[in-house]
């Protein structure tokens, strides 16, 4: 295997080109991209199926993703063995590639508002610099590549309930979807799906949640919070029921002070996730909107309740003594010789 270097991505192996006319099964050479990498990096086989479209002008369609569904889970680099074991889901971030985001969102893009003040500070003037390096610092240690890494495909209803398990070891509920609330973003660089709780325990003392899952993108494809309910709201729901015969929605909004997404996308956003997610029942609301306060106020309510969360799980927080994401990335932005090489020959 490589040795990846600290200027290069840590998921880039290398590059080829593929004919896809006639189809069939080829084989590809990686080559690398620049002085530092060697020029042959490898050798795969490919085999290309095609089949005629069902589209009646393909002209408006180009080609693009459609699946698998593939997600990456990441723990935050500061996490503790003990703090882990408490709810491992409080220091995770998912990465997903949904299918068809162009076909539903077209070219539309989010910048960042630049009526809040927390955004200003990252994006406008001579400080911001700063801000930024930081937030994109931890940006990189949240999303490193590591062997704690989980990967995995969504082939259905089942996986996606499997990512929104979580909860404290021991009280019987961590392998339970969670009632919880989620920050995500969709990137406009590879229209990937980014999200994590809410109150994760990463997001002490930064400006903006959102910023951070978007590497202070000035812009994304959307963004908000998004909570999983059973159908019929948590406020209705019996912990006694098993989660594989409960009817799963998901109530996704636009709360983002950040990038402030325009409620007119809402619909296409709607249409986007029940592209990818056709066994859940999809709600999109306003942040303004009171059902949605309703239905995230339920969610809480329940955690708390029935599921032994803390008001200040609810939060990002850190545990007594325990590093913060925002220090760990000031110090490699202060020192970045201190970031270690990924060596994947150990």
């Amino acid at each position: 295997m490589e040795r990846i270097l600290e200027n290069q991505k840590h998921d880039f192996i290398g590059s080829a080109e593929i004919k896809i006319d006639p189809p069939g099964t080829q084989e590809l050479t990686l080559e690398g991209v620049g002085p530092s990498l060697r020029r042959n990096r490898g050798t795969m086989w490919v085999k290309i199926e095609t089949f005629p479209t069902t589209v009646n002008d393909p002209r408006k369609h180009p080609y693009i993703f459609d699946g698998p569904i593939r997600y990456s889970r990441h723990f935050s680099p500061t996490v503790g063995i003990l703090a882990k074991m408490e709810d491992a889901h409080l220091y995770s971030t998912w990465k997903m590639f949904l299918k068809g985001v162009p076909l539903f969102l077209g070219d539309r893009v989010q910048p960042w508002n630049k009526n809040y003040k927390a955004a200003q500070a990252i994006f406008q003037g001579p400080a911001s610099v700063a801000v930024r390096s930081t937030i994109q610092a931890a940006h990189r240690m949240l999303y490193a590549r590591t062997t704690t890494n989980g990967f995995g495909v969504i082939n259905g209803p089942a996986d996606v309930i499997a990512i929104l398990h979580g909860g404290k070891d021991g009280t019987g509920t961590s392998h339970r979807v969670k009632p919880a609330v989620y920050t995500y973003i969709i990137a406009v660089d590879d229209d990937s799906f980014r999200f994590s709780e809410t109150g994760a325990a990463f997001f002490v003392d930064f400006a903006s949640k959102h910023a951070l899952h978007a590497n202070c993108a000035e812009a994304v494809r959307y963004s908000g919070e998004f909570h999983p309910r059973p159908e019929g709201g948590w406020e209705n729901f019996d912990d006694s029921i098993p989660d594989d015969q409960v009817h799963w929605e998901f109530i996704i909004d636009n709360n983002s002070g950040t990038y402030s997404p325009d409620p007119m996308g809402l619909a296409d956003l709607k249409e986007l996730f029940q592209y990818n997610f056709p066994d859940f029942t999809i709600h999109t609301f306003d942040f303004n909107d009171p059902r949605l306060a309703q239905s995230r106020d339920a969610c809480r309510a329940y955690a708390m309740s029935k599921r032994g969360v803390t008001q200040d799980e609810l939060q990002p927080h850190a545990q007594p003594g325990e590093e913060t994401l925002v220090h760990a990335a000031s110090v490699r932005v202060i020192s970045p010789a201190s970031e270690p090489r990924i060596d994947l020959t150990a």
